[in-house]
């Protein structure tokens, strides 16, 4: 069967949102509706940026996030943040390692067609969206627009801790800043849609 983009779009647009946090963060939504009320594209997939300590594993799960913002932050949460990680699922992380990890804005788009993918691929690449790419040049014409803001590091390994409270502060600091970054890159974009 062939690809239909208007009815797959129509399709995508009233389907349960099947994100772990059920719907879109609000630093992108504006940017989402933008371009879902374009008739050339439509999101498949969004995030605005977040802070995580996730446990190490090479399959990705739901139950692998023991904390998770799409907010800034500050050193005393992310203190109680790491503190929990290693009181309350002590025996989780036991034999495991926990990141920290700072990940940038990530868009997936579906376009109409290969022109309007470029179109949207070139005004992102342009600014500031310096990881994006194609993912795909058949049917759905899949457009991953992302960020180059990122900050990822082991935070706990086997139960113990690995950084000291002045590292974190450095971090935290960082963090914030990437995410401010991210969320203009955002607004940009949508003014430019």
């Amino acid at each position: 069967m062939a690809f239909n983009f208007d009815n797959s779009k129509k399709l995508a647009l009233i389907k349960k949102d099947k994100s772990n946090k059920k719907a879109i963060d609000k630093k992108i939504k504006s940017l989402c509706e933008k371009i879902n009320s374009n008739k050339n594209y439509f999101t498949t997939s969004s995030c605005s940026g977040r802070i995580v300590l996730i446990i190490d594993e090479e399959k990705k799960k739901p139950d692998l996030f023991l904390f998770r913002t799409h907010n800034k932050i500050n050193f005393i949460n992310l203190k109680k943040e790491i503190d929990k990680c290693k009181n309350k699922n002590l025996n989780r992380i036991m034999n495991k390692t926990v990141y920290f990890k700072q990940e940038p804005c990530i868009l997936v788009v579906s376009c109409r067609d290969k022109e309007n993918q470029w179109k949207l691929f070139s005004k992102a690449k342009n600014n500031g969206w310096k990881k994006s790419g194609i993912l795909s040049l058949d049917k759905k014409l899949l457009t991953e627009l992302m960020s180059t803001e990122n900050i990822s590091f082991p935070v706990i390994n086997k139960g113990k801790l690995l950084v000291g409270d002045d590292f974190l502060k450095i971090v935290v600091k960082k963090a914030n800043n990437n995410l401010k970054r991210g969320w203009e890159k955002i607004k940009r974009l949508e003014i430019l849609i």
